[in-house]
């Protein structure tokens, strides 16, 4: 079954065909064999009504003959296949015959109504044929028994016919095989039909998944983040249903993100104004080791308002897709942090062209290579490609983190070490923004603890259509 499934077309316009090819050729096997069953009892009917008049006729011109002819006779109206012969006893038992009670009406109808003497008719193969004679499996007669005729050996008649004086006009004739039915006219008919169908399958295939094609480009698309316009509703009625459930649904996602986005700008914008009454009015306590206590978690609070800030403008800008060079685009990232006096190392893996917002991308590959840097003092990068996704993974060389505490890191204000101060841990946004960014791009980010120490952080971008 495996070479089967190899060969077996993966697309619906191929499956199709293929199917309605093997229905149209079962149908006209099925066919064929059923029609040329029944041409071939129709011509061994009319080949025995035949060769039952010749008899007939033969029977008659020797009861008119004198005997001197006789030999003469038989030898002219044999041939090829078809030869007669007189003897005392008939070449047919008794036992053997086939009781066709139509046989001896038809001969009487052909003599005029006064043949009355006895005929004797047996049909067979010639694999059943010895020497004129039926005879069994074994060897023996078995004339109980009526052999079917295998499908394309040639059948043989054995008919004995008692004359007037008393002896036996014995005749044997050996039928025409048939004709095998996949003939030239048979073929050229199913081939035309083949071409027809396959023509009107790919046409009405097409109809159909063009509309698919580009619902499955917009869908692929839609998960990477990308602006789409609402889609042409063309095609058949359940593909006109599909494409517009799919433009309402898109609509409504749209929707929704942006309601969130504009919400979460507004509660980061409104924050600013209670931030800044209480640390106007936290001057006027006279505790100093209070105050400043107060003024340092406003300030934190400042800060995690200003970043959620900057990641709902983020979102909400519609950065455009485009093709660019990933390893070009890496390096780009890690030179900047190595002009801040960074350890940055980016292994060379040649050009890689990959469809992204590249300033977004940019913005999580930096979150990332930061916070490897602050928490494992370097980051060593690597690109690897697959036949449907890119991968970026930067190695550091920390301390890790607990596998327990790992899909938490990802969301948001949340920081390994809670005692860490802003300065030097940030406030446990970076890894939810990177996170969410590659997401936006069809991707995904995960986190692992290196064998050899460390944590891996790896990026996975789907190659696209």
């Amino acid at each position: 079954m495996t070479w089967l499934q190899r060969l077996w077309p993966k697309r619906l316009a191929g499956q199709m065909i293929a199917l309605l090819l093997l229905a149209l050729v079962l149908a006209q096997v099925i066919t064929v064999m059923i029609f040329a069953d029944e041409r071939r009892f129709a011509i061994l009917a009319v080949d025995r009504s035949q060769m039952l008049g010749r008899a007939a006729s033969v029977a008659r011109l020797l009861e008119n003959a004198p005997p001197s002819l006789h030999e003469q006779i038989l030898a002219t109206a044999g041939e090829r296949r078809m030869r007669y012969w007189l003897s005392k006893d008939s070449a047919v038992g008794e036992q053997e015959e086939d009781h066709d009670e139509t046989v001896p009406a038809w001969l009487a109808e052909r003599w005029s109504g006064r043949f009355d003497r006895p005929v004797r008719l047996i049909l067979g193969d010639d694999d059943d044929r010895t020497d004129g004679w039926w005879r069994g499996d074994d060897g023996e007669d078995d004339g109980s028994r009526r052999r079917r005729r295998p499908h394309g050996h040639a059948p043989t008649v054995l008919l004995s016919m008692q004359l007037h004086d008393g002896a036996w006009l014995n005749m044997e004739s050996r039928l025409p095989p048939p004709a095998f039915p996949w003939k030239l006219p048979a073929l050229t008919w199913l081939g035309i039909m083949g071409l027809v169908i396959s023509i009107v399958v790919i046409v009405m295939v097409r109809r159909i998944t063009r509309p698919m094609a580009a619902l499955a480009t917009a869908a692929e698309r839609a998960g990477r983040g990308e602006a789409i316009e609402p889609l042409p509703e063309v095609g058949p009625l359940d593909v006109r249903q599909t494409t517009s459930a799919f433009n309402r649904m898109h609509g409504r996602l749209q929707r929704f993100i942006r309601d969130r986005t504009q919400m979460l700008a507004a509660m980061s914008h409104d924050l600013r104004t209670p931030i800044t009454t209480l640390r106007l009015r936290a001057e006027f306590i006279e505790d100093e080791e209070i105050k400043q206590k107060i003024l340092e978690t406003l300030e934190e609070m400042q800060r995690m308002a200003e970043a959620t800030l900057a990641f709902v403008r983020e979102e909400a800008a519609v950065e455009p897709t485009r093709k660019v060079d990933l390893t070009a685009l890496v390096q780009s990232v890690a030179d900047d942090l190595i002009d801040l006096g960074w350890n940055v190392q980016v292994e060379d893996s040649g050009r890689v062209d990959c469809t992204c917002r590249p300033a977004a991308l940019k913005r999580a590959l930096r979150n990332l290579l930061e916070n490897a840097i602050r928490y494992g003092e370097r980051a060593k990068v690597s690109l690897a490609t697959a036949p449907s996704a890119f991968s970026i993974v930067i190695d550091d060389d920390g301390p890790g983190i607990p596998e327990e505490q790992i899909e938490r890191m990802f969301q948001p204000f949340v920081r390994l070490d809670e005692s860490r101060s802003v300065e030097g841990g940030g406030i446990g946004l970076g890894l939810a923004i990177a996170r969410s960014i590659i997401r936006n791009h069809g991707g995904d980010i995960t986190l692992s603890n290196r064998e050899a120490g460390g944590l891996r952080a790896t990026i996975t971008l789907p190659r696209g259509r």
